[in-house]
């Protein structure tokens, strides 16, 4: 790899950023180096730590600025599963880039120490950089917010209360910090390295391609049907840290401007495909609260900054959180090839275990969700072992719309139980027509044993995911039947 430290060179085929405030432009770029491996073993920066190389642990938690109006915008993010390519035309700040220039701490670093937040210090760059990207985005948030934005940094000795106290207590050294006085002039570096056209590079026998128009990455995809499609990477970069995949070529659709747009018209609410869950999550939420506490739950901050919905509905996982929920609000996907787009529900795109109806050299341009309306009742539930940063058993969503007492439409789908995310038909065909009430619940509760044959594995046995999705319905139907739950359900008048 090489590597050009100090003013970016004119380079057409290098990956330029800048690091702790020093330019970089590598040229020979292994597409499937991480970003902590880069870290580690080419710059020695050695305070982003490798505990589980899968996106779970936050102790290789890094911040990336980018810009954003006339900011920038921080977000933390896991090294361990972030290829080194993304980097280009983003600012990347470690935990050794935080100290003033007279070697003063930042007052997230000042804070764990007052509050004796580090005990081994093997998790403690990962919190630090964590605690710096939310003082950087939100003014001191409660206690709930906190812990979210630590949900995914592990800590396996000195134990949770000093560092959330150490979030508390950062906001109490002032608003500014080093950053802050010289974001102007970070803002103008990084536009003075922003690409016009598409990043391509070579490197180990591998290419990656990052387009920033639709139609170029419609141009690439069709030209490297084969091709890797990259969107957050927070199942890719599994596939390489875990099972060691030789990913030949990688199409990035994360700088692509019109996939990453969101926009809330009169009857849907329209998802680029590049959508980060942390950006979609506000519009989810006022359309359908249940929707946006599921987002909440989903991973953690460092994986909702980097994962996409359209990347997450692609990847074809029967435990994706994400689309049980979608399913049951009838969303449908808008997929392309080429300068040809079709649209196809979303529970018609997942053929089997990982298995989906994309056609070699076409991708998914949006998703298209339902608004809310009048007289529906909605909700999607996730069972884990444990409330953060976990795996589903089983995630259930339902739709279900009255006429006064009579189910005139339900839709059901439960991840987690078959090979893909699948709705409940024969559930849904015992209930619709029916006046919703216990005496129709019991044989709806029946059906589900005839709408799947769950498997047995390390997260649940198939008796306990039965028993589980009957239970989930039997709790839709309480919730929906009580008056003083009908305000937490959201029952949408318009």
């Amino acid at each position: 790899m090489a590597t050009t430290r100090g003013k970016p060179t004119a380079e057409t085929h290098a990956v330029r950023f800048l690091l702790n405030g020093e330019a970089r432009s590598l040229s020979d770029v292994d597409p499937n180096m991480t970003l902590l491996d880069y870290l580690r073993t080419v710059e020695r920066l050695t305070g982003t730590k490798e505990g589980c190389a899968e996106g779970d642990c936050g102790a290789c938690s890094v911040v990336l600025g980018e810009v954003e109006g006339g900011g920038l915008r921080y977000r933390a993010v896991n090294a361990c599963i972030l290829f080194l390519p993304v980097l280009d035309g983003k600012q990347l700040i470690t935990v050794e880039g935080l100290k003033a220039a007279d070697g003063g701490l930042h007052p997230a670093q000042q804070a764990m120490v007052d509050c004796h937040g580090s005990q081994c210090g093997f998790c403690t760059p990962g919190f630090v950089m964590s605690l710096f990207a939310l003082y950087k985005s939100e003014a001191k948030p409660a206690r709930q917010r906190i812990n979210d934005v630590l949900a995914g940094n592990l800590c396996r000795c000195t134990g949770y209360r000093p560092i959330a106290e150490a979030g508390e207590r950062m906001y109490d050294n002032g608003g500014q910090d080093k950053f802050s006085t010289v974001e102007a002039e970070t803002v103008k570096r990084l536009k003075a390295i922003r690409r016009k056209g598409t990043l391509a590079l070579e490197g180990a026998g591998r290419r990656y391609f990052a387009p920033r128009t639709l139609d170029e990455l419609a141009r690439l995809c069709k030209a490297h049907p084969k091709a890797c499609i990259l969107a957050g990477g927070t199942d890719v970069g599994l596939w390489v840290t875990k099972q060691h995949q030789d990913l030949a070529t990688l199409i990035y659709t994360g700088d692509v401007a019109e996939l990453g747009k969101l926009k809330v018209g009169k009857s849907h609410i329209e998802i680029g495909a590049a959508v980060t869950y942390s950006d979609a999550e506000a519009a989810i939420a006022k359309a359908y609260p249940g929707f946006g506490e599921l987002i909440r739950r989903l991973g953690s901050v460092q994986i909702r900054n980097s994962g996409t919905i359209g990347g997450n509905v692609a990847n074809g996982s029967p435990i994706g959180d994400s689309m049980p929920a979608l399913i049951a609000l009838g969303a449908t996907l808008v997929l392309r090839k080429g300068a040809k787009t079709r649209e196809i529900p979303l529970e018609d795109f997942f053929l089997a275990y990982r298995k989906t109806d994309l056609k070699p050299g076409e991708f998914v341009e949006r998703l298209r969700l339902p608004r809310p309306t009048p007289g529906h009742r909605f909700q999607t539930w996730k069972i884990s072992k444990r409330f953060d940063q976990d795996i589903s058993a089983v995630c259930g969503a339902w739709n279900l719309e009255l006429d006064g007492k009579e189910v005139r439409d339900i839709r059901i789908c439960y991840g987690g139980m078959a090979a893909t995310p699948k709705r409940a038909s024969r559930c849904e065909q015992a209930l619709i027509g029916t006046t919703w009430s216990e005496q129709a619940l019991g044989p709806a509760v029946a059906a589900l044993a005839e709408d799947y044959q769950p498997m047995t594995d390390m997260r649940a046995s198939s008796d306990y995911r039965m028993l589980v999705a009957q239970n989930l319905l039997t709790k839709f139907f309480r919730e929906t039947t009580n008056d003083k739950a009908e305000g937490h359900m959201a029952l949408w008048a318009g």
